[in-house]
């Protein structure tokens, strides 16, 4: 069984920020199809083989970071599930925020049994040979003041994602014919150690994210990120559409539960889950869900949010297995098109979400909240999410806004929507879920190549 995630595919990302209408026209004017594509490709492969670097997009000054390897990895047994080296893009602070630091977890759901993680390992979710070697910088990750106003000039750093387990598994399979690496945990731990060195050990101010399966490592990872750094750093955390809910589907089924428990089972992940909350439960292994283990993180975490979450509406509330007949498929695609009955159940849905985070929305000091009605999986990444003239807001707030009001201490930030669908800043970007995965990257690189030939070709 396979959970994919829903945020946006990084080819598609790339093709973004690098690709438009009229840098196409101009190529279209010189070159032919076939030596367009030829020039491409080849101007790609070229660009790509050469070292860490970043570049801006001509059309959206958009940043792109190149990959770092870990090399000191295998000393600690620290591989990606098909054995290859974990990996992460970086890109230096500057001025005031030189000893600044942001560590984004990267988020593509998970793998809970052996077919599925064979298949995961070739791909770019289980390998860094499959992974494009450059990365968008956006949201919450740009380098421009007028679009991350609080975190631009820090040291953002994206973390690879290659386990399958949220950076959090420790165990190995081997058949003789197959082999896994499941060492999420070292993963974590060999990137760590490596940027130690290079000032994350002589960080003043550090903030620990993630998006989706990312943001769920965040809740993971949180206070063991809080123990590297120096005693005197201001340390906070935050999980972008990693509030997974431990709620039945509309049979009735904890399919969340069940999926979760096989993969604590398969990847080693429970000794590494907080000894607090595994002791305290019946089942250790609900410690995976976030709200079972927020009460016991000591760090301040905010916890971004859609009530709405379009992964979680998808495959927790209504997954494949609950809908057999696929009465929810035109709902899924978009909210005006649920019936009255499907509305009150993804109300029912938000209730529950509102009622798991009401102790720490009413107690907690240090934390912060933006919980929104749109249907969305991840906002912080995307620029058009994170901060823009229409960007989600709730109480005129948007994210950034309440992100930074949280972690400068500026004012309390709680921000809890209205429901459905009162909300007309939102950005519903529910189709995702009927792309083909294939298809889409093989879109995204194609478009990738093309706007970046393109940038080159004609400046």
């Amino acid at each position: 069984m396979v959970i994919l995630s829903l945020e946006e595919d990084n080819d598609a990302l790339l093709a973004r920020s690098l690709f438009n209408t009229s840098s196409l026209s101009r190529i279209s004017a010189h070159l032919d199809m076939r030596t367009r594509t030829v020039t491409a490709i080849a101007l790609v492969a070229a660009l790509l083989g050469a070292a860490p670097w970043c570049i801006y997009s001509a059309s959206e000054n958009r940043l792109l970071v190149g990959m770092t390897l870990v090399r000191n990895a295998p000393a600690i047994g620290a591989f990606c599930l098909d054995g290859s080296l974990p990996a992460y893009h970086l890109h230096r602070g500057f001025g005031a925020g030189a000893d600044n630091w942001l560590l984004q977890f990267e988020g593509g759901g998970w793998c809970n049994d052996i077919p599925s993680c064979l298949e995961r390992a070739e791909t770019r979710r289980g390998s860094t040979r499959y992974m494009n070697k450059l990365e968008v910088f956006s949201g919450i990750l740009s380098n421009n003041a007028s679009l991350n106003p609080d975190f631009y000039n820090w040291n953002r750093v994206k973390l690879r994602y290659c386990d399958g387990a949220s950076f959090a598994g420790d165990a190995k399979f081997d058949n003789g014919t197959s082999l896994l690496y499941f060492r999420g945990q070292k993963i974590w731990r060999a990137i760590i150690l490596d940027l130690m060195p290079k000032g994350l050990g002589r960080a003043r101010k550090a903030l620990l994210s993630g998006c989706s399966a990312g943001g769920l490592a965040s809740f993971l990872h949180c206070d063991n990120f809080a123990e590297y750094l120096p005693q005197n750093a201001s340390v906070k955390c935050l999980s972008d559409a990693g509030f997974f809910l431990d709620e039945r589907d509309i049979s009735l089924n904890h399919t969340m539960r069940s999926f979760y428990d096989d993969l604590v089972s398969l990847q080693g992940v429970e000794k590494n889950l907080d000894k607090n909350c595994t002791s305290s439960l019946f089942y250790p292994t609900l410690c995976f869900f976030p709200q079972y283990t927020l009460k016991y993180i000591n760090t301040p975490f905010f916890i971004l949010n859609s009530a709405y979450d379009v992964y979680q509406f998808h495959h927790i509330l209504v997954p494949p297995s609950a809908d057999v007949h696929g009465h929810w498929n035109r709902c899924k695609l978009n909210p005006a098109a649920c019936t009255d009955s499907q509305l009150e159940i993804l109300q029912g849905f938000r209730n529950d979400m509102l009622a798991t985070l009401r102790m720490f929305y009413q107690y907690s000091g240090r934390g912060g909240l933006f919980i929104n009605s749109c249907f969305a999986h991840c906002q912080s990444e995307l620029q058009e999410t994170w901060l823009a003239v229409d960007s989600p807001k709730v109480n005129n707030k948007a994210i950034s806004e309440a992100v930074g009001d949280w972690y400068y201490s500026r004012r309390i930030s709680k921000e809890i929507d209205c429901p459905y669908p009162c909300d007309e800043t939102c950005h519903n970007l529910i189709p995702v879920s009927g792309n083909d995965p294939a298809n889409t990257k093989y879109f995204g690189s194609v478009m990738f190549g093309i706007g970046l030939a393109s940038i080159y070709l004609f400046p």
